[in-house]
């Protein structure tokens, strides 16, 4: 079963405008966000301040848009014989703070002051372990299907609001989780427009 959070179940909120997406300083939720509550996290070690943005690419089945089967992994509750793609990643405790769809709604999983479990073996400018001080966003895609205009809207639109909510954070540092797990993952993939998105962030 997953459960879906609304901002109403934290309380009072201060949200930080920008652009049309805004995060609560508090809570670390982008309000107006669908909320879905993934036990995959825990505390950023003690004085880690995240200062990377990490956009990944997912589609389960691979390829395949759409369905309820993201939010049954990053959940815990993916059945392995929903799809025989789904045998091998059914048990693992992953998650990221945010997905894209490819109509540009975004769905929240983690608050964005704690660590997801989006990038594993992974570094950047010498430092491991990369879930430790950074934001991970998922893009449903393929790594060689075009991405629509309404997710490089969206990503646009959250990485400016994750700027404008928390200073460690810039659009100099947003990088692929290929960038930090080069040989080991590929996504967002060749077909992930950069020089579209930097454009959006200038």
């Amino acid at each position: 079963m997953v459960t879906v959070w609304t901002p109403a179940h934290f309380g009072i909120m201060r949200p930080v405008m920008t652009a049309t997406l805004r995060i609560d300083v508090g809570t670390g939720l982008l309000l107006a966000a669908r909320q879905v509550l993934s036990p995959h996290w825990d505390a950023r070690p003690a004085g880690v301040v995240p200062d990377l943005i990490v956009v990944h690419g997912i589609s389960l089945p691979e390829g395949v848009f759409g369905g309820p089967w993201i939010d049954r992994l990053f959940c815990g509750n993916l059945s392995a014989s929903a799809h025989p793609d789904f045998r091998e990643i059914a048990a693992l405790r992953v998650s990221a703070h945010a997905v894209i769809r490819r109509d540009g709604v975004v769905s929240q999983y983690v608050p964005f002051g704690e660590r997801a479990w989006h990038a594993g073996r992974s570094r950047h400018e010498g430092r491991e372990a990369c879930n430790d001080f950074s934001v991970g966003i998922e893009l449903e895609g393929a790594d060689t299907v075009p991405y629509e205009e309404a997710q490089y809207q969206a990503l646009g639109q959250l990485i400016g609001a994750l700027c404008a909510t928390y200073p460690s954070f810039s659009p100099q540092r947003v990088v692929g989780h290929s960038d930090i797990a080069p040989g080991r993952k590929t996504d967002p993939g060749p077909a992930f427009d950069w020089p579209r998105l930097r454009a959006l962030l200038m």
